[in-house]
């Protein structure tokens, strides 16, 4: 057995069973392998920015990693934005990196680079595979990294010889490294501060922000307590039925207010907030001055237990808030990025998954679709844009028989359009409504809000899409997807009903003018 087949073969056994790739000629062997080892779907990418996406979506969706295989350090280069994403999600996620071989290094042929060092950049485990009989127990442990809470991005290297390399054979799994439980400290610290009576404000990040830990959060939000989670979840469960919880805000002024007063901050499974970006004349750090910053449960604890603990000692007679149903009355008139929003609440499925990279489109997303059954929502946690396209391809496929809405923004879907592709051939049931008001928004906000001074032309044109405008229903149909536009709330409603009752994918370009 190869190194290749041994590989394939062990992460079947560790329940690795979809590798989303776009090879090279370094990782031949693992694609020959993948006729004799059934169990592992290869799922083709056009780029590997869509191919690293779709495994952080997979990840998140499916609580155990999907392969992604990469060509050498410019096919991993070209997938490091969405490792960062994934990175900044804390999802479990395997990433084969093939390598010229072991004995070709020393001639530096032109895809030679430190692939080790990229790779670094971006996981929180990294080893190269030395010998075709060290393939399997390397595998073996990438998969136990990857999957050790809260969860990482694991890259093992390959070089091509190890791959063909006889000699090898599989191992079994490595047993995965439980949650860390809570100190008795930490619970005890939270609890006085919340006993003061002063006001207080609990940031749930992670697995806080699933069903058992809004259930236990949500019983402890009364009188001066506040719930928050962190801004850009990487998955929420959320709608009729779950506990309701804002997020902080994007805009470091309107996070700043929402935080205002608190004199205690504790943190679930979040990092303590700043601000994405530096502004002239603002702090960078969000919290309050004079709040005390207690940290209850790292991202990496038992965060769901701490706060159940937490709970049972100050508010053991509390019962979870649910949010109650209700929906949006269905808008008619001119499609806008609020009357949008108001038909995605009023038609959003049962169970779907959103994927959300709506950006300043999706400003009214989230109360518009609070009361709608319930459903999970993924955000662009590392900022890194160009997400949510593939995001949605993973989450599709770890979870087939649920509808996927991908919200998309104009600018940020052009980035990884080719995930359409794939949508295509794997017939996903993903349903993509990309905003359309040709202009990188928020980057015109941003150039006003850092100061910066521009009276002419030339600045405002490198933010704008038109000229020439993007024709996003013939992209779609052009890569097999059927696509129809929508300028009308009428018009939207009649393309996401017919989506929704239809198998496979289908776009909707939704005319929208900036909303600001």
């Amino acid at each position: 057995m190869n190194g290749a087949q041994a590989l394939l073969r062990t992460l079947a056994g560790c329940g690795v069973t979809v590798s989303f790739a776009n090879p090279g000629t370094s990782e031949m062997h693992f694609v020959a392998a993948l006729d004799a080892v059934p169990d592992v779907h290869g799922v083709l990418c056009l780029f590997e920015g869509v191919a690293t996406g779709a495994a952080d979506g997979y990840g998140r969706m499916a609580g155990r990693p999907a392969g992604v295989l990469l060509h050498l350090g410019p096919g991993l280069a070209n997938g490091l934005a969405n490792l960062h994403n994934a990175r900044r999600a804390r999802t479990p996620l395997l990433a084969v990196i093939g390598d010229h071989a072991t004995y070709h290094a020393r001639y530096d042929a032109p895809l030679e680079s430190d692939i080790g060092a990229l790779a670094g950049a971006v996981s929180g485990w990294v080893r190269r595979s030395a010998r075709a009989a060290d393939v399997g127990s390397d595998a073996a442990e990438a998969v136990a990294a990857a999957m050790a809470p809260p969860g990482c991005v694991a890259a093992l290297i390959l070089p091509a010889d190890v791959s063909w390399s006889d000699g090898a054979e599989p191992a079994l799994p490595v047993a995965v490294r439980a949650a860390s439980p809570v100190p008795e400290q930490a619970i005890g610290a939270a609890a006085k501060a919340l006993r003061g009576g002063e006001p207080c404000v609990i940031l749930l990040g992670g697995a806080a922000l699933r069903r058992a830990g809004l259930a236990a959060a949500s019983r402890l939000a009364t009188g001066s307590v506040r719930l928050l989670s962190e801004t850009f979840p990487a998955r929420h469960e959320r709608g009729a039925g779950l506990p309701h919880v804002d997020r902080l805000a994007y805009l470091a002024e309107f996070a700043a207010a929402q935080l205002a007063g608190a004199r205690h901050l504790i943190l679930a499974g979040a990092r303590a907030p700043v601000s994405f970006f530096a502004y002239p004349g603002l702090p960078g750090s969000l919290v309050p001055d004079g709040c005390s910053v207690h940290v209850l449960a790292e991202p990496g604890d038992d965060v769901a237990g701490a706060l159940t603990a937490l709970a049972d000692l100050v508010a053991a007679d509390a019962k979870p808030t649910p949010q109650q149903a209700g929906r949006p009355a269905m808008p008619d008139g001119d499609l806008t990025a609020e009357t949008a929003a108001m038909v995605i609440g009023a038609l959003l499925p049962e169970d779907a998954i959103v994927s959300d990279e709506a950006n300043t489109s999706g400003l009214w997303l989230a109360g518009a679709t609070a009361g709608a059954p319930p459903h999970d929502w993924l955000t662009l946690t590392g900022g890194a844009i160009g997400q949510g396209l593939p995001l949605a391809a993973g989450a599709a496929i770890a979870c087939p028989g649920r509808r996927v809405l991908a919200l998309e923004a104009d600018g940020s879907a052009m980035y990884t359009i080719s995930a359409l592709w794939t949508y295509a051939r794997e017939q996903l049931d993903i349903t993509t409504v990309i905003f359309s008001n040709r202009r990188y928004a928020i980057l015109g906000m941003e150039l006003d809000r850092v100061g910066a001074v521009s009276t002419g032309q030339a600045a405002r044109r490198l933010l704008d899409l038109s000229e020439p405008d993007i024709d996003f229903t013939a992209l779609a149909a052009g890569m097999g997807v059927p696509a129809s536009r929508a300028t009308t709330a009428a018009g939207l409603a009649a393309g996401l009903r017919q989506a929704f009752a239809e198998p496979g994918p289908h776009l909707i370009e939704a005319s929208v003018p900036q909303p600001f």
